[in-house]
């Protein structure tokens, strides 16, 4: 087989990674959410097409979030994964308009090991949602409106996330006879609490400090409230039920402009009149990636002890990393994504940095409290202005801040994690060494940090210039500077292997039966591809891609399927061979005390390539996010 010189090279830098990772002290991993009967992963709810952990506590349980329930076409299949970002933004199936119902496709789980199936993920319902598997009393699948997402939890049992609202309907006037109703919903994304330590569970929105447009009459133009219901997303909690996240607090100029607009145009007695609330709704859909209604966004930190008059928990806004002059048309933001016990806050914010208003930034940022109990601000000062941006994620209780920072490295653009002691705040971030010495061009992001100072995250695995790179989960030790390809750490069963004799593996075969009723096989696989969350005692959520085979559809884009046995039509090869590609799941991993695998059958074989860490790119497309969360402060 011909190799290019960057495959070669490739291969050899994963020969060398394997070797450092096997040769090392790190602890072996056993996937414990894997199925021994059939090799499959437990990690997504019936009805969805992917899962993804996001974060694991002490007492050995988790939440996650399951996604895509839409029909896919053949090239999704083949392809592996869509975007999340995509499939948030409507550009997979399912868009959004206000001529249309709203089809919610993201979906909260938990597991537990100590569940009647062990770490099995289970539906979990916010706002009234129902499992995407629903079926009513005349046969037809229950359609849900309410998008819904857990981002993190504590040990006391508190989950935070966010969801959408509920779709509301309005009796469509206009010259469309085909039209029955408007569709809209009373605000995009509302950060909440959930308490499962009693039954039934209790379930808390956080509010974000602004929800209600209101102008004074000016002229011929009246006075008017709108209510946009804001948005705003819990991002994690600490012991001491303490939230941080974000939240709007004022609109842009821009969105008021339209909201203006949404009013001042509405004519009752025109041909085809369209009411403020969906004139809003419409600007508050995303279009091309692009919401006509945007928010200034602030970190916000709100104390679940601390239940005010309006029956809301008491939220306090932080500082910006800047003043915003007072002509200013932009959008300012900043994000709260971590907290610790310490009530301490990470995330990212807007400032000037060293003070010029030319060079205006979205850096990594801290908030800690002062003599007074008032959280002050604190830039991460990296002293080197070739860092385009940088975001914090975590920071454990000893002050141990992780995150990563984009710069181009040999003429491409690059994310590297990094470390900071925000107890030495006059020392610099350090980018520690990843499989070989010094600094490589390989984009990593750290996710998470415990007090044992382990930290997990996702790497590049490969050295192609032009081409997307796979990732790998990883796993670093700060105390002695190991790191690790958590693949490389896995015993041969949770790699898809099944033992043959005295040291010897092949891949378990994985019979499956479709709608024709006969029995394929296709080899199993499964690779870590991120590490979202690591508990004290080293276990590790995150997301694993496994090998599944792909369906046939027909032109429509409509599952087939046998509607005598039930089972779908897989599609298939030229040889009758089921094709297929791999698909995310949730994983839990756990030490144990068997061997590293250091058996395999296919040296040159890589996982899909992924677009853009797919799982992640939601983390900061505001106002929906994804981030991966951390448990277990």
């Amino acid at each position: 087989m011909k190799l290019t010189l960057d495959k070669a090279l490739s291969l050899v830098a994963m020969g060398v990674l394997g070797a450092i990772g096997s040769a090392q002290a790190a602890p072996v991993y056993e996937i414990v959410n894997l199925d021994e009967a059939t090799y499959d992963l437990r990690g997504t709810i019936a009805a969805t097409r992917t899962g993804y952990g996001m974060g694991v506590n002490a007492n050995d349980e988790m939440v996650g979030i399951s996604n895509g329930k839409k029909n896919l076409s053949e090239e999704d299949i083949e392809n592996g994964i869509i975007d999340i970002e995509d499939a948030l933004n409507g550009t997979e199936t399912i868009t959004y308009s206000i001529f249309r119902p709203i089809e919610a496709n993201n979906f909260t789980f938990t597991a537990a090991a100590n569940a009647a199936e062990a770490w099995k993920p289970e539906f979990f319902s916010i706002a009234g949602t129902t499992p995407p598997d629903e079926i009513d009393d005349e046969g037809e699948q229950v359609i849900n409106s309410v998008d819904s997402f857990f981002y993190a939890m504590n040990n006391n049992d508190i989950k935070v996330g966010a969801y959408s609202a509920p779709e509301k309907t309005l009796e469509y006037v206009g010259t469309d006879e085909d039209q029955e109703y408007w569709y809209y919903r009373d605000f995009e994304l509302r950060g909440v609490a959930v308490s499962t330590a009693q039954d039934p569970a209790i379930e808390l929105p956080l509010v974000p400090p602004y929800t209600t447009f209101s102008r004074e009459e000016d002229g011929d133009k009246p006075a008017a409230t709108v209510e946009l219901g804001g948005w705003s997303a819990a991002a994690d909690v600490n012991e001491s039920n303490i939230v941080t996240g974000y939240g709007s607090t004022e609109l842009s100029s821009f969105a008021e402009d339209n909201v203006n607009s949404c009013i001042d145009n509405y004519d009752p007695d025109a041909e085809n009149p369209v009411p403020v609330d969906i004139c809003v709704q419409a600007n508050q859909f995303p279009v091309n990636g692009r919401r006509n209604i945007q928010y200034q966004t602030r970190a916000l930190v709100w104390d679940l002890n601390n239940i005010v008059s309006d029956g809301n928990a008491a939220v306090t806004e932080l500082p910006l990393g800047l003043t915003p002059p007072d002509d200013s048309n932009l959008v300012y933001t900043a994000q709260g994504l971590g907290i610790n016990n310490n009530a301490d806050v990470v995330g990212r914010s807007h400032v000037y940095r060293y003070g010029d208003t030319d060079n205006l930034r979205q850096d990594a940022a801290y908030w800690k409290k002062d003599a007074n109990g008032e959280y002050q601000y604190n830039w991460i000062n990296f002293k080197d202005n070739d860092i385009l941006s940088s975001i914090a994620y975590d920071i454990n209780d000893d002050g141990l801040l992780v995150g990563s920072y984009r710069k181009y490295i040999g003429g491409y653009l690059r994310d590297k994690f990094f470390i900071f002691d925000t107890n030495n705040p006059e020392t610099l971030p350090i980018t520690p060494e990843d499989f070989n010495p010094g600094i490589s061009d390989l984009s990593s992001k750290a996710k998470d940090i415990n007090n044992q100072g382990q930290v997990v995250g996702y790497i590049e695995a490969t050295y192609e210039k032009e081409k997307p790179r796979p990732k790998v989960g990883f796993l670093y030790n700060h105390n002695d500077q190991e790191f690790v390809n958590i693949n490389d750490q896995l015993v041969c069963e949770s790699k898809g292997y099944v033992s043959t004799g005295d040291n010897t593996w092949e891949r378990h075969k994985v019979s499956v039966q479709d709608g024709t009723g006969e029995e394929l096989t296709y080899n199993s696989e499964i690779y870590i591809v991120e590490a979202t969350s690591i508990n004290e005692d080293g276990t590790i959520t995150g997301t694993a891609f496994i090998r599944k085979p792909g369906y046939q559809y027909d032109d429509e884009g409509n599952l087939l399927v046998n509607e005598e046995n039930g089972l779908p039509y897989f599609a298939l090869d030229g040889n009758g061979d089921p094709v297929t590609s791999f698909l995310p799941r949730m994983v839990v991993l756990k030490p144990t005390s068997g061997e590293a695998c250091t058996y395999t059958d296919v040296p040159e074989e890589k996982p899909y390539e992924r677009k853009g860490a797919a799982s992640f790119a939601w983390l900061l497309a505001l106002p929906l996010l994804w981030f991966r969360r951390r448990l277990a402060k």
